[in-house]
């Protein structure tokens, strides 16, 4: 029976990822209540704006059953926003937004600059792809890892910028791997599931 992998759906790309998790061999459920929240065995949480998804998080009841979740074990993917939500440490954050801390790392919003600054990569992820087949990145307005803890597994870098890592079975991304159709990313968060 495929495992069934929530994904948080307040905003952002949440079709796209499903698509990829459906094509990696899960079960995608759009997760927008706590009882949709227990249904699951891991979560992807998409881009977006991640002030707006704090807010949107604490409306409909959601960040301390998610919070809950993370501490108990529960696998994430965090994209873009995602990342910047389970992030220890947000350095640039409004004064009220709430993170997750499921994983060692501060990051930094818009990192790379605005909207206009959006730009693509190729990227070598360590144990995921090779210098022969890199994923593709897309960046929006992204964040980047500015400081990362001991038990953090720096996997992708934009010159020397962390853009992604990985700490027990939680996996960030500050790209968006669901917007290049290249489903390595989702296939090596399902590994981590177990």
């Amino acid at each position: 029976m495929p495992v069934k992998v929530g994904v948080l759906a307040l905003q952002g790309a949440v079709g796209a990822h499903a698509t990829m998790l459906a094509d990696a061999g899960a079960t995608p459920v759009e997760v927008r209540t706590s009882a949709q929240l227990d249904d699951v065995e891991a979560l992807v949480l998409p881009g977006g704006e991640s002030t707006t998804m704090s807010r949107l998080l604490d409306v409909q009841d959601l960040f301390d059953p998610i919070a809950e979740r993370l501490t108990g074990g529960m696998p994430a993917l965090g994209t873009c926003a995602g990342m910047i939500l389970l992030a220890r440490t947000v350095l640039d954050g409004r004064p009220d937004q709430r993170s997750f801390a499921a994983v060692d790392i501060e990051v930094r919003r818009n990192a790379f600059g605005r909207q206009v600054d959006s730009f693509e990569r190729e990227l070598v992820v360590a144990g995921i792809t090779d210098p022969a087949r890199p994923v593709h990145g897309v960046f929006i307005r992204a964040p980047v890892i500015e400081a990362a803890g001991p038990d953090v597994e720096v996997l992708a870098t934009v010159g020397d910028q962390p853009v992604c890592a990985r700490q027990g079975r939680v996996l960030v991304t500050a790209f968006h791997p669901e917007l290049s159709r290249d489903g390595r990313i989702h296939e090596s968060f399902l590994e981590l599931i177990g």
